[in-house]
């Protein structure tokens, strides 16, 4: 990878999809790094998509994505993990030879994979991320097309807890002002139910009252909001300490 410049910043002072953001704002190729005691994952950006996503965390094997995913039972999973390093082959490789998965298995097999190491870095709530700006080969695997702003929509609404995101919003009285078009919400995809929580946004409301009026719970109305909020849908009166700011994350 020509590295030209390196950002650093700390997932308890800055939320990952802050720095996500601010990332996709630049539209700059690059490498995120995110490190947790022994884990490391790894993200590569391209023209505004993740394009492929790495991790040196066993859990997050392809073979055991397969497993739990119920693609693999288990005396196949064992075998084949047992074979791989043997046969000095890729275990998609394996599963097409043996006739276990048909290649469209493998194929979706490893997309859904790629895609869980990158949820899964949305349930860290402190780590240290390293952002590498510059071009880098290309994986030698298969690569994905995940826009920016989708990836940090769908990582929000999938973390486990809306606890740390409310905090960023402010208090719950804060009011909050529509800052969208119907371009923003199109590119989103956005689910009816989503939509009919940002359509309760008005400049009146408190973040309170629009995350007890919305058609699903309180806690998943506030997530949404915080992805509102990064993704700059909403606005608020004015910010607050704890809000932090999503235009500068890394320090």
């Amino acid at each position: 990878m020509e590295q030209n410049f390196q950002y650093r910043g700390d997932l308890a002072k800055t939320g990952l999809p802050e720095v996500l953001f601010t990332i996709d704002r630049f539209q700059v190729p690059g490498v995120i790094e995110a490190r947790k005691d022994n884990i490391a994952k790894r993200v590569y950006i391209r023209e505004g998509c993740v394009i492929h996503a790495t991790s040196n965390d066993l859990d997050d094997s392809l073979g055991s994505y397969l497993f739990h995913q119920g693609k693999l039972v288990e005396s196949v999973y064992q075998a084949t993990m047992r074979d791989r390093p043997k046969q000095n082959k890729r275990l998609g490789e394996l599963l097409v030879e043996r006739q276990i998965l048909s290649p469209d298995e493998v194929y979706e097999g490893i997309r859904g994979h790629l895609e869980a190491i990158v949820w899964s870095l949305f349930y860290w709530k402190e780590g240290e991320v390293t952002f590498s700006i510059g071009e880098f080969r290309d994986p030698d695997m298969l690569r994905i097309q995940l826009p920016m702003r989708q990836v940090i929509f769908t990582g929000i609404k999938q973390a486990p807890s809306a606890k740390t995101m409310v905090g960023r919003l402010g208090s719950k009285e804060t009011i909050f002002h529509p800052n969208y078009t119907l371009e923003d919400v199109v590119e989103l995809s956005l689910p009816k139910d989503d939509y009919a929580v940002l359509q309760l946004v008005d400049g009146e409301k408190s973040l309170y009252e629009v995350c007890s009026e919305g058609p699903m719970s309180p806690s998943q109305s506030a997530k949404l909001m915080y992805a509102f909020r990064v993704l700059q849908l909403v606005r608020s009166e004015a910010p607050t300490p704890s809000q932090g700011n999503p235009t500068t994350p890394f320090s």
